[in-house]
């Protein structure tokens, strides 16, 4: 199943190695990512769109841990098709 990832940390190399290295220890593969820095470029958004048999909390429970995450939101494949209709 397709989900959309919403996160937002420190802006640092490190922060999105970690990242990338649990999403694919996880078992899942990346099929999106954007990322924006803010104004004063201390806070980095991302916008991570995943792929996955497996359920995307075990997913995002990991990321919640990761040092220089401050927020993590889901959108399942179900709320995108909604949100898009």
């Amino acid at each position: 199943m397709k989900s959309l990832l919403i996160i937002q940390g420190h802006n640092s190399p490190e922060m999105l190695e970690r990242l990338l290295r649990v999403v694919r220890h996880r078992g899942f593969s990346v099929q999106n990512l954007h990322a924006e820095t803010s104004e004063n470029e201390q806070t980095l958004h991302l916008t991570l769109t995943v792929y996955s048999e497996r359920e995307i909390s075990l997913l995002t429970k990991q990321l919640e841990k990761i040092f220089g995450i401050t927020k993590v939101a889901t959108l399942s494949q179900e709320s995108m098709i909604k949100a898009s209709a």
